[in-house]
């Protein structure tokens, strides 16, 4: 595996925690770790992380026309990425908005590729 894939698997990863541990904070009230249920969707979602065949090419899990997780996870997960994502300008300016502007950016060539 190449070296920059793989730091965007690991930077993805750390995001992702990252936004379920400022979700677990503020919904669950846990100041230290995560709660069971916390826990068990950032392994979940890490582990999705490391398994995707398509982290070469694609920029984020809610472009990527596979979806792999269990519905039951899909739904835990998007639950915290409405919560903690407006919240994360505030804790990681620069990353929000890099993800803002990528966003933005993989919007418009899917568009331009349904166009075609």
């Amino acid at each position: 595996m190449h070296k920059d894939i793989r730091t965007k698997r690991e930077r993805e990863k750390e995001l992702v925690s990252e936004m379920i541990a400022l979700y677990c904070r503020k919904q669950h009230g846990r100041k230290d770790g995560l709660c069971p249920e916390c826990a068990e969707l950032n392994t979940y979602a890490r582990q999705r992380s490391d398994k995707c065949p398509f982290m070469e090419t694609k920029t984020f899990c809610s472009n990527c026309k596979v979806h792999c997780y269990k519905p039951e996870m899909r739904k835990k997960i998007r639950a915290v990425m409405r919560f903690s994502g407006p919240r994360m300008i505030f804790r990681h300016p620069v990353t929000a908005v890099r993800h803002v502007l990528e966003v933005k950016k993989e919007k418009k060539r899917l568009e331009a590729c349904d166009e075609t």
